[in-house]
């Protein structure tokens, strides 16, 4: 038994109650942040205390490790990393060096990653960015073109599987546009939506193939002015499933975001009703990561096919030459010192 819940922890080491919370609701996956990572000798350990107290090994160890100014493992537990802003200058002169450093640099993320035991990374971001949006994406996007963003994000994508590790884009369908940090606010998006299917959608339209999406707790008001993305089922299904094609592991955004109002239990309760597979909740706060867990269900059918096919992605790892890699990094760093 699988339940559909991803959730995070309060520190570096297991408490009993954690303890007995992952035994008892045996969730899809843990997800960590800095305050779960600062002494890289004890990540190793916290999660392999986790998969022992879920009782798996097919546990999804998820961690935002973008690059930039959203990178949970820095120096010296791992490289630093440039964000995507540094692909994109790259891009404007030299495309294809642009595209084989985002490949070669995610590939060596995911060896990094591995390393840790961690086997799912919240990138790449596909959000177009649009002038006047709030900067929460900012150097965070491939670019301002869907053509260029696409053309980065997939190497991304495909350089992290080559390691092993699964791709969550994010933050579908779009969050360029968005006019208030998500984190803080609810964002609406007054967009037609003509105007979206043709730039916002387009990078997850033709990156639908990837094992697993976060979905955006934005409105889109041309289409559901009630609710955010990622509360509603009309977005999911005509959007998401519908316009775009994802048939992959779809997982909200974090429940504890002050985009989402509500109890917590019926925050989880109303991502699955609209079509989630998988509720993520993040902050570490124990009792509010038992009201989720009582909001979700057990995975079955096409869920539990999903998130079988995006752990799969887990099991194979292609060779790679790091020095090849570090290189790339090491000029990729250069271009963001210049871009500074």
């Amino acid at each position: 038994m699988i339940a559909a819940l991803i959730s995070g922890l309060s520190g570096q080491t297991l408490t009993d109650d954690e303890r007995a919370f992952y035994r008892d609701v045996k969730p899809v996956g843990v997800i960590l942040f800095r305050r779960n990572v600062e002494d890289g000798a004890l990540v190793r350990p916290l999660v392999e205390s986790v998969r022992d107290a879920i009782g798996r090994d097919d546990v999804l160890v998820l961690i935002d490790q973008e690059g930039g100014r959203v990178q949970r493992l820095k120096p010296p537990n791992a490289r630093g990393l440039p964000p995507a802003s540094a692909y994109a200058a790259l891009y404007q002169h030299d495309p294809e060096a642009a595209k084989a450093s985002a490949f070669c640099v995610a590939q060596l993320v995911a060896n990094e990653l591995r390393g840790y035991g961690i086997n799912t990374n919240c990138a790449p971001v596909l959000d177009v960015p649009v002038a006047g949006a709030h900067d929460i994406i900012g150097d965070r996007a491939y670019g301002a073109t869907p053509t260029q963003i696409i053309d980065l994000a997939r190497e991304v994508g495909d350089g992290l599987m080559a390691g092993g590790v699964v791709p969550v884009i994010k933050h579908i369908p779009g969050h360029g546009r968005a006019t208030a940090d998500s984190h803080l606010d609810l964002p609406v998006v007054a967009t037609g939506y003509d105007a979206l299917s043709q730039s916002d959608f387009v990078p997850f339209r033709a990156l639908a193939n990837m094992p697993a999406a976060m979905t955006a707790h934005v409105v889109f008001s041309a289409i559901d002015a009630s609710n955010p993305a990622s509360t509603s089922e009309v977005v999911t299904r005509k959007i998401i499933r519908g316009d775009i094609g994802f048939d992959g592991l779809l997982m909200s955004d974090d429940l504890s975001m002050k985009a989402l109002a509500g109890p917590m239990r019926n925050r989880a309760e109303a991502v699955i009703a609209a079509g989630s597979d998988v509720a993520l909740h993040c902050n570490g706060d124990l009792t509010e990561m038992r009201a989720a867990a009582e909001g979700v269900p057990m995975l079955s059918g096409a869920a539990l096919a999903r998130f079988v096919r995006a752990f799969a992605v887990t099991q194979k790892q292609e060779a790679y030459d790091e020095d090849i890699a570090v290189r790339h990094l090491a000029a990729l760093m250069a271009q963001k010192a210049m871009l500074s």
